[in-house]
This record gives structure tokens, sequence and C-alpha cells, in this order.
């Protein structure tokens, strides 16, 4: 729903002394899914740069490693003209904040949406002033449908030199991982559980053990085993662990 959230210099606090004893090392914030920052209609950019700017401001409030955001559709019109009004939204919400990054995340391609690219990332950023406190959030599950074969070590690594060389590895900022339900180049977001997709057990162990993303804020979106409304439990996270242990090792890193 667009009515953002607001927190009390009370709870605030209480979140603040709740984090620092919790062992959890970075916090993301994704912004609300009805946010296009790429649309021409005048209500809805009102709408959509109130709420990111609300985000980057909690996310400044909270010490967020920063906000994930969808970069928006195209709805079918120009790519180019959309990227560019995606561009000047995007610049605007972050003069409105101070601190927070904001992590432009990768698409699954479907219709209209940006981001479906290396390529249409890097103008993104560029359309949206190219500033430190810009980045890119990668998406696994994204990856996979919109035609980057990550269920490799070897495709894992090409995959990150191709992203190097397009946008630059500086700019990776945060992760998602996700399996998916839908194929190579599939253009579909859908989520399945930690290696009960397409991509399984040697695509997670690929993915999380690619050292260029060693230090990197990582979230787990995926549904809950035989439970489409929940998200991950312990299980999912130890699993992921486990597999990125095997990764290392198959890369003699451990």
């Amino acid at each position: 729903m667009w009515r953002p959230s607001t927190y009390s210099d009370e709870q605030l606090a209480a979140y603040r002394d709740a984090i620092d004893g919790s062992g959890v090392d970075a916090v993301l914030i994704h912004a609300v899914y009805l946010l296009n920052p790429a649309s021409d209609d005048p209500e809805i950019r009102e709408k959509t740069l109130a709420s990111l700017t609300t985000s980057l401001r909690v996310g400044d409030a909270l010490g967020a490693a920063g906000v994930v955001l969808h970069p928006g559709s195209a709805k079918g019109g120009d790519v180019g003209s959309a990227i560019e009004r995606a561009g000047e939204l995007i610049e605007e919400a972050l003069a409105e904040s101070d601190r927070c990054e904001l992590h432009l995340e990768d698409t699954a391609g479907a219709g209209g949406t940006l981001g479906r690219t290396f390529g249409e990332l890097a103008d993104l950023l560029a359309a949206s002033g190219g500033g430190r406190r810009l980045g890119v959030c990668l998406d696994s599950c994204h990856l996979l449908a919109s035609g980057y074969d990550v269920r490799t070590i070897e495709g894992v690594d090409e995959v990150i030199e191709r992203f190097d060389a397009e946008v630059g590895l500086k700019l990776l900022r945060s992760l998602h991982y996700n399996d998916s339900m839908t194929p190579l180049g599939s253009n579909r977001d859908r989520h399945a559980p930690v290696g009960r997709g397409e991509l399984g057990d040697d695509g997670c162990a690929a993915f999380l053990s690619a050292p260029a993303f060693d230090g990197l804020p990582c979230i787990l979106e995926t549904p809950a085993e035989g439970d489409e409304r929940g998200g991950p439990g312990r299980d999912q996270i130890e699993l992921m662990m486990r597999l990125r242990e095997r990764g290392r090792k198959a890369r003699g890193l451990s």
C-alpha cells in the first residue's frame, strides 16, 4: 500500500538497542512494490517520490545498509525515455535524504520492467546522477530468469565479469538469494525454496561462494517449504550456509 511507515523516537531507540545485541550485521529496506519511478503519470510519480523519500529517510534513521528498489516499468513505451524519467525521480529522492544508499535491483524481464540487463542498470545509474549513494542489488532468481546463467561456478564467474565490464563491481552493494521456479530466460519472477528450483543445490553453492560477493549483505526471499505464504526459516538459512561452504571448497577457498 502507498501509506508510508513512520516510527517514533522511542521505537527507533528500541530498534537500535535490539540490533546492537542481535548479531545481525546489516539491514536492508525494500521499497514498496507499487512504486514506478519510470511512470509518466503525475499522480504515480508524486506517490512514488513521497514513498521512496520516506524509505530513504527511515534508512537514515535506522542506519540501514540501503533501500532496495525495483527501477520501474516503461509500460510498453520507449525504454530510453522511461530510464530518463526514473533517473530524475531517483535523483530527487536521494537529494531529500541524507545518508542511506539506494540499491537498484535487477529484474526478471517481464513486460516493460527496467533493469533487465546490466546495460539497463548502468543506464539507470547514470540517469540517476551516478552519486556515491547509488548501487546495485543482484537477485539470483532474476538473473536466471533474464538470461544470465548462474547455475555453475563457471557461469557465475562469467556473469560477474560481465557485470564488472558493464556496470562495475564497486557498484555492487547487496544480494538477494532466491532459487527459481522457472528456467533460464523465462522472464518470470517466481521464487522457490533453496535447492528446490532451477538453480538447485549446485547453483546456490556456486552463487554464494563467489569471492566477489564476500562481505555483501545478502537477503533470502524464498518461500517456506510447502507454504507459499511464509518466508524462509532457520532450515533454509542453515542450508544456504552449508551450500556456500561446499561451493568455497569446490573453488579451493577453504
